[in-house]
């Protein structure tokens, strides 16, 4: 039966440690659907079983696929370092990174710092090319850091920066959810996203108030669910309601840029996520770094 209109959404709130699930649906639609959750790693192993491979060479092969990932991914981070190197010749650049958990680095288990720290690590690695400031929160929402640029710390090293790198948005999703969880509706999101738009450019304003010499990029959002539920579109044209957003609000102004990473952990044969199944581990975050890279010396 064709659907008039249902959105059914599955949130893992990570910012808790739970796994918490929330289906909601339009009054007026009768989903003909059977939900399935995650499926548990004896289920997955299980199902894979099934296709008659023992479960030691399942293994063996998966940590292979991931192996070979993260080497190429490495080979091309490190390959943009010569173009970095001509792009920042006899100039250090001073690179400030401000926003939420996906700035701070939340996932990487390396101790690498997330994709500021792969940065980095992979522009410094010959000789010293960028200082890097990194002001990442974990759970910062748009108003909290709009609230946070008039920290006297954060406003030196902007007024200082040659560029600014941010990461917003995904608690501001996480908040109409928590509150609007047992009745929820695209219109929730729907105004959210005009104030998100709002406050992203009082962002963008505040920034070049500050210096307005600096280069500032915005990293758009992913879907961490893709993997899980691809047949649940809703949850993607939610995603690309809020990335269209940040790429209307960062055309508006002549140093600002976009830089899209929902094809980056779209992945699905390759282990891109950290354990909380919503931050990328290590490799999605050498992902995020190599674009932003690319990015940076265009």
């Amino acid at each position: 039966m064709k659907r008039k209109m249902a959105f059914i959404l599955i949130i893992i709130l990570v910012f808790t440690g739970v796994g918490v699930f929330f289906i909601f649906t339009s009054s007026d639609t009768e989903v003909q659907q059977t939900f399935k959750s995650v499926p548990s790693e004896q289920e997955a192993t299980d199902d894979n079983n099934k296709t008659g491979e023992p479960k030691q060479e399942q293994e063996k092969r998966k940590e292979s696929e991931n192996d070979d990932a993260k080497t190429h991914v490495k080979t091309f981070v490190e390959d943009a370092v010569q173009s970095t190197i001509d792009y920042f010749t006899n100039k250090e650049a001073h690179i400030v990174a401000i926003g939420d958990s996906l700035t701070q680095g939340v996932g990487d288990s390396s101790g690498e710092g997330g994709y500021v720290g792969i940065l980095d690590n992979t522009i410094n690695k010959r000789t010293h090319l960028a200082e890097f400031e990194n002001y990442g929160k974990r759970g910062n929402r748009s108003d909290q850091l709009l609230k946070r640029l008039d920290n006297p710390q954060i406003v030196q090293s902007i007024k200082e920066s040659d560029i600014v790198i941010i990461t917003i948005g995904a608690n501001d999703i996480m908040k109409v959810l928590k509150e609007n969880f047992t009745s929820l509706s695209y219109n929730d999101f729907a105004k959210e996203r005009d104030d998100y738009k709002n406050r992203l450019t009082k962002i963008f304003d505040k920034i070049n108030e500050l210096n307005p010499k600096t280069k500032i990029y915005l990293i758009g959002f992913y879907n961490p669910f893709e993997k899980y539920f691809p047949e649940i579109k809703e949850l993607g044209i939610i995603v690309k309601d809020w990335n269209t957003i940040g790429k209307n609000v960062t055309s508006g102004y002549e140093n600002a840029a976009f830089i899209p990473t929902i094809d980056l952990l779209a992945d699905t044969n390759v282990d891109l996520y950290a354990e909380d199944n919503f931050h990328p581990n290590t490799l999605g975050y050498q992902r995020i770094a190599k674009r932003v890279l690319e990015y940076l010396t265009e």
